[in-house]
């Protein structure tokens, strides 16, 4: 007995004597998009490297999103150590102190080769306050069977005539199939972010130069008739609760024959995994009305660290391997390079990379609009 009891102190004085790690936990906001739900997927890469670092994510959906870290940062409240914010945020919340500048995020992090577009977003005097994790356009998507099973063609670079035609011939809703799914939900990155960019495209503006607002000239009313006409005539029921992700559900079942949206989409509709129609998927260029301008908008979300954070190093830390050259190669290895979250395409393709992707995506869109390198290397991809 003595013995076993002598072997027991033993043993619980050798556990006292090792040195414990201590953890620091990262609270990380974050939209409900398939590229970050994937970096949730893959967060083991970066606690096992960084072993003394856990992470706690809050998911949410975009307006939520917003309306939670816009209430937590501008009352400091520290809920947060990184939140996923857009472009618009970045410089109005820098110039009010409200993000720490991203000045360690380490020797191999490559600023230079960050687009100037996007880099200029989420910069202010020349200082990073944010990493762009991804970045967008818009674009149109189609099932090329029902365009050929009605016999039409999508040209490259549509119309927006040829685009409500298209739609009211696509539309068999006996067979719950819509000829266009559009963004319905209420929200400035919601519907707002689609209008705007259609009104811009149909030559209509918000203010003139001397600021005097706009919305009742012949081109706003244009673009609003237009957008209710087609939602009324071709769109889904319920379209006004639709944003990205209900979209993307509906076009991903089969239920829509057109869709306007973000290109990040693109990795999801031609994936088998996300998509019944993957292999029946084109890409064109967002409308336009002849103008010189298509329905394009130019978008990132970015990783950044809200001044209440304690936490910093952490945060800077798992901002640096989230828009890191390892994380791209990480999820080119699990999930194929059309997963690759767009913004972090500092590394090359492989040779076999377009291979990889989907066969039916002949025009698939490049997924590297941030980086300048990898832009060039890839600029057939683009629709």
């Amino acid at each position: 007995m003595k013995h076993v009891l002598g072997a027991l102190l033993g043993a619980a004085s050798l556990l006292i004597s090792v040195p414990s790690i201590a953890q620091t936990t990262l609270t990380i906001a974050t939209v409900n998009n398939s590229d970050m739900i994937r970096m949730q997927g893959l967060t083991t890469d970066f606690t096992t490297k960084n072993p003394d670092i856990a992470v706690k994510w809050v998911t949410l959906e975009e307006n939520v999103l917003r309306q939670r870290v816009t209430t937590d940062i501008a009352t400091k409240g520290g809920q947060f150590d990184v939140l996923t914010i857009g472009t618009y945020e970045v410089p109005i919340w820098a110039k009010k102190n409200w993000l720490i500048p991203l000045d360690n995020l380490g020797p191999d992090y490559d600023v230079a080769d960050l687009l100037p577009r996007i880099r200029d977003a989420v910069a202010v005097s020349d200082k990073l306050y944010a990493a762009p994790f991804y970045g967008e356009s818009s674009m149109t998507i189609y099932r090329t069977d029902l365009f050929e099973k009605a016999g039409l063609s999508m040209p490259e670079n549509p119309t927006w005539d040829f685009v409500v035609n298209a739609a009211k011939k696509l539309t068999d809703k006996s067979a719950g199939v819509y000829g266009i799914c559009l963004r319905g939900k209420a929200g400035w990155g919601e519907n707002m972010a689609f209008l705007s960019s259609m009104a811009n495209s149909l030559g209509a503006r918000w203010f003139d130069e001397k600021w005097q607002p706009q919305f009742d000239t012949p081109e706003w009313k244009t673009t609003l008739s237009t957008y209710v006409d087609m939602m009324k005539t071709a769109g889904p029921p319920g379209a006004s609760s639709n944003g990205f992700n209900e979209n993307l559900a509906l076009f991903s079942s089969g239920k829509c024959a057109m869709w306007i949206d973000a290109t990040v989409a693109a990795a999801s509709v031609t994936n088998p995994k996300d998509s019944s129609v993957a292999d029946k998927v084109g890409f064109a260029l967002a409308p336009n009305a002849g103008l010189g301008k298509n329905a394009n908008w130019l978008w990132a979300w970015n990783l950044a660290i809200p001044a209440g954070s304690k936490k910093v190093a952490a945060a800077e830390k798992f901002i640096a391997w989230a828009t890191s050259k390892d994380y791209t190669k990480l999820v080119a290895a699990k999930e194929g390079w059309a997963n690759v979250p767009p913004s972090a395409c500092n590394t090359p393709r492989s040779r076999n990379s377009r291979a990889s992707a989907p066969a039916s995506a002949s025009s698939f869109p490049r997924r590297c609009p941030v980086r300048r390198r990898s832009m060039r290397r890839s600029r057939r991809r683009n629709p």
